[in-house]
């Protein structure tokens, strides 16, 4: 199966944008009305010095667009100025139009009025003509490599206590809004800047369709600032959006990720940096903007930063433009990047898909969000847990319907599928491919249980549950013991899994056999992982849904779950280009056009670490070519990237 990997293009050749969110520290929001045009060429110049060629760039619309049928001249004038200094300095920029939210806080246009955004026809005429006009102005500049729309318009358009804008209006807005840029003369790409946190993405809908919205832009932008309860799951929070991000099927740019220096240390900034730069490209995301290119310390009387003191140190330089350990990780990262010629340079095939149940993505009778929020949930975990099995994945949309070029279906903490897809996934163990399916109750009293029909005869066994209640997961822990040879699995070995969730979500499925064999069973004798041959393959399932519980706990990984997957992976044939035995280093591959290999390691080791590869064919230096003899040696949180003979 093919892992999604687009790459932008602007005037006909493939680009790859690394850079920064641009304020200056002259103003921040307010740099526009305060421009001072020798600090911003220093600050660009401080960017290219590190490899970076990109900025995003904000319109501060309540100053840009002081009535409605004016633009500010004397504003333009500096952004044209601004336009220029990209070029002198060999920079180029993504303009942002309609900048109502930035930081923490809110800004009008003084005529707004209170009308809405998106439904009232004469306001949505006012964000057209401004959009066109400064499209108008500047398209032809060399400085300006691409367009977005808005900044996280769903904050902007409605407050956190309004229920989310209709997805018609919203997709309409956006239709008028990228048909303004093109009224302007912009060819060059764009999208909407909202974030991509619509419900393909995080289960829960507010109004931005990000698949509604592929089909109107050029690239799909994710925010990404989650804060996590496990350090594994952090660092590859980025790389899992980008993932699901790419449902539209363009290419993928990480528009805003960074911290504050309030939030972690210096070492931290640059380990989170150098993780989310490097899992995100491994998950196909081909551009990056790091939030944002200075601190503001000067400006802490002024909104956003009087009130939301944090937002002033996201910088990845200080306020006296000297860089910090974030940005020295972005120069590193631009050094792989032209290494590796990334824009010709793509992920491998793989024989593995983990399935996006449509329940995700879409609003069926009667179920709830917290339904989606349940399998956004267990995919996040059985994406880290494949990750630390060295298991590339496609991302197998059930809404989409999904091919049979798989060898192996993970179907992880599974409640709701549709009645057709498990019919599939059973034609596809019979033509020989290895299904597994770990069973979910929900996380809620209303119709709980496996919705799963005939689960029985699909995986050989014969369920026990009493209606109206759960088998309770008892243990704080629990013990598995491996009972016969699977794969990398040995009979006798014991493995522990700590379980978690609330009452409903803790509890397991209570079988026995019914043609089915136990490769596994808990302390109590009970089945936890059985196989059924059916045809050329074999549907397996777990009782136990080791995914959603490990997905509520606290530094969890890496959890049992890897050593399910790698398991899996063998049985079912599944190729991997290279492997290490230790689950807390990750490991992958991409290829060049002209048939070279990279092979990524990334630690999530606190300490230095030295691995042993199992790689097809030998490991040598990027640079000098020597072969490495099969070892890697890895920094605290370290990249490697590799040649793979």
């Amino acid at each position: 199966m093919q892992r999604p990997h687009s790459v932008l293009s602007v005037d006909g050749r493939p680009v790859t944008w690394l850079g920064a969110n641009f304020w200056s520290r002259s103003g921040g929001p307010r740099m526009w009305v305060r421009y001072d045009p020798a600090v911003v060429r220093e600050e660009l110049r401080t960017l290219h010095e590190h490899g970076l060629r990109e900025t995003r760039s904000f319109l501060y619309w309540p100053d840009f667009m002081p009535t409605p049928d004016a633009v500010d001249e004397e504003l333009v004038g500096h952004l044209l100025d601004f336009l220029d200094a990209h070029v002198e300095t060999g920079m180029r920029t993504i303009p942002t139009f309609l900048v109502g939210h930035m930081s923490g806080e809110n800004w009008d246009p003084v005529w707004r009025e209170g009308r809405d955004l998106y439904s009232d026809v004469w306001m949505v005429s006012r964000q057209a003509w401004f959009t066109t006009e400064i499209t108008r102005r500047t398209h032809h500049h060399a400085a300006v490599t691409g367009w977005l729309i808005s900044n996280e318009m769903p904050i902007y358009g409605r407050r956190h206590d309004e229920p989310a804008a209709p997805q018609q209006e919203v997709s309409a807005w956006a239709q008028l809004l990228v048909s303004a840029v093109r009224a302007g003369g912009g060819t060059q790409p764009v999208s909407i800047g909202d974030g991509a946190w619509g419900l393909e993405v995080t289960g829960e809908d507010n109004g931005f369709s990000v698949r509604e919205l592929g089909r109107l832009t050029d690239f799909t932008g994710p925010h990404v600032y989650k804060m996590e309860s496990d350090p594994v799951r952090q660092h590859l929070n980025a790389a899992f959006v980008c993932e699901l991000a790419a449902v539209t099927g363009r290419p993928v740019v990480l528009e805003e990720f960074g911290l504050t220096d309030e939030f972690a240390s210096a070492a931290s900034q640059a380990h989170y940096y150098r993780q989310t730069l490097h899992t995100s490209l491994l998950a196909g995301a081909t551009g990056w903007l790091a939030w944002n290119n200075t601190d503001y310390d000067a400006l802490a009387a002024q909104p956003p930063y009087s009130h939301h003191p944090f937002e002033m140190h996201f910088g990845i330089t200080d306020a006296q433009g000297t860089p910090k350990p974030a940005l020295l990780e972005l120069r590193a990262f631009a050094e792989v990047l032209a290494d590796v010629d990334l824009a010709r340079t793509r992920r491998v095939d793989t024989d593995a898909a983990l399935v996006v149940t449509s329940f995700l993505e879409r609003h069926y009778p009667f179920t709830r969000p917290v339904d989606s929020q349940q399998a956004f949930r267990a995919l996040r975990q059985a994406y880290v847990a494949a990750r630390e099995a060295d298991l590339p994945l496609a991302f197998a949309r059930e809404a989409d319907g999904f091919g049979d070029d798989a060898l192996l279906y993970l179907v992880p903490s599974v409640r709701q599928l549709l009645a057709t897809t498990w019919a599939d996934l059973e034609r596809r163990a019979e033509a020989g491919a290895t299904v597994y399916a770990s069973i979910a109750s929900g996380e809620e009293p209303v119709q709980r249980g496996s919705w799963a029909p005939h689960v029985g005869r699909l995986f050989g066994v014969e369920h026990q549950l009493v209606y109206g209640l759960v088998e309770p997961v008892v243990e704080d822990v629990v013990e598995i013991t491996v009972v016969r040879d699977f794969g990398t699995l040995r009979a006798g070995e014991v493995l522990h899994a700590r379980a978690g969730g609330n009452e409903h979500a803790r509890s397991f499925l209570p079988v026995v056999p019914a043609g089915a064999e136990v490769v596994a069973q808990d302390a109590a004798g009970r089945p936890v992982l059985l196989e059924r041959t059916v045809g050329a393959g074999r549907m397996v399932l777990g009782t136990y849904p080791l995914e959603g519980m490990a997905g509520h706990l606290a530094r969890v990984n890496p959890e049992p779950t890897w050593r399910l997957y790698d398991a899996l992976a063998t049985v079912a044939g599944v190729r991997r280009a290279v492997r290490v035995d230790d689950p807390l280093v990750l490991c992958d591959v991409l290829e060049r056009e002209d048939g070279t290999r990279f092979a990524w390691f990334v630690s999530q080791h606190p300490g230095e670490v030295t691995v042993d590869v199992r790689a097809e064919g030998p490991l040598l230096d990027r640079a000098s070519g020597a072969d490495l003899a099969g070892k890697v040696r890895l920094p605290p949180f370290g990249v490697v990237v590799t040649r793979l003979g």
